[in-house]
């Protein structure tokens, strides 16, 4: 099968167009001829490597993180899925490598693509939705009332956060560029604030959740602005030791990750702040439940650019860029 590979870390090196074995399928695995795949920022940081402390993968490497498709063959436990149906997933880390023509994929990372999505749209959503449930659901388990800062409203995490948190009954501030003001109010945020123009720090406080996703600087002002008890939950770091026992990494990488963090972690500790760090997983399960809220209306993909597999390169590029208003896809069939 055809695939983009790396076969070292490095900034400014394109993947490679390669042939590859189409992946021999576990007992629980299903095999996904690839339709659509979603292009993500992990995807060329995993390509520089800035993640190879706590992501140690084998070279070479087929990115890509996110999937829809139809399944080919099935493992023999497999007990939920059947050959000829059409799926999405976010592949567990380790079996990454949907900028392939086929992936196999354990069953329980899995779910149906929402039957009202097209194979791309739906591509554009396991990552970032996933991400958004494990914030606001799984760990701020955000109630009716609250008020929730979402940054960045107009990138992949942040058009389907907003949505999430509006679903819940939050009340939610996001920012953005003057340009994307139209569709952060479509998609339901109640303030946004133009991050060129106005600091979100003089506009919010008392907040009850932050989902971080910009620098260290951005993280300590969205410390100022939450409420004794709240919650700040970052996706872009700095990792905890709490991070560390749960992917089980080795004795250094703990004490760097420590380190790291200790800064916030300590701001955090003295405002009265539970301070987080989130690194989302695959979810079959969790995705199913996504899927019951697109169906019904309640969360809708944003895609911005649609490229052919063979302008991989140039859709990791686009993301890079961070122009890109909600998902970029690769489109394969």
């Amino acid at each position: 099968m055809k695939a983009f590979t790396i076969d070292k870390y490095a900034k400014n090196r394109s993947l490679q167009l390669t042939e590859m074995p189409v992946p021999e399928i576990k007992d629980n695995d299903v095999l996904v001829e690839i339709y659509a795949a979603g292009v993500n920022l992990l995807d060329s940081k995993i390509k520089t490597g800035e993640f190879k402390l706590i992501l140690r993968y084998k070279l070479p490497l087929i990115l890509g993180h996110d999937v829809a498709g139809v399944i080919t063959k099935t493992g023999k436990n497999v007990k939920n899925f059947k050959v000829g149906d059409e799926v999405y997933a976010r592949p567990a880390d380790h079996r990454i490598g949907t900028f392939a023509e086929f992936i196999a994929i354990n069953e329980s990372d899995v779910a149906l693509k929402p039957k009202n999505l097209s194979m791309e749209e739906a591509a554009s959503i396991p990552l970032v939705a996933l991400t958004a449930w494990q914030v606001l659901v799984e760990r701020a388990k955000v109630k009716e009332g609250q008020e929730v800062f979402i940054q960045a409203g107009s990138g992949g995490v942040g058009t389907i956060a907003i949505q999430l948190a509006k679903h819940l009954g939050a009340t939610v501030a996001t920012t953005a560029s003057a340009k994307s003001f139209d569709l952060m109010k479509e998609l339901g945020a109640d303030i946004v604030i133009d991050y060129k123009n106005s600091d979100f720090e003089n506009r919010l406080n008392n907040y009850d959740v932050v989902l971080n996703s910009q620098d260290q600087k951005t993280l300590e002002k969205s410390l100022r602005i939450l409420q004794s008890g709240g919650k700040l939950i970052s996706i872009s770091g700095p990792p905890t030791p709490v991070f560390a026992k749960e992917i089980g990494a080795p004795w250094f990488v703990k004490i760097i990750l420590s380190l790291l963090s200790s800064g916030i972690r300590k701001k955090a500790k003295h405002k009265n702040v539970d301070y987080s760090f989130l690194f989302m997983k695959a979810n079959g399960q969790q995705l199913s439940k996504i899927t019951t809220l697109i169906e019904s209306g309640i969360i809708k993909p944003i895609v911005d650019k649609v490229f052919t597999f063979e302008k991989t390169n140039e859709a990791l590029s686009y993301v890079e860029s961070g122009r890109a208003k909600g998902k970029i896809v690769i489109k394969m069939k």
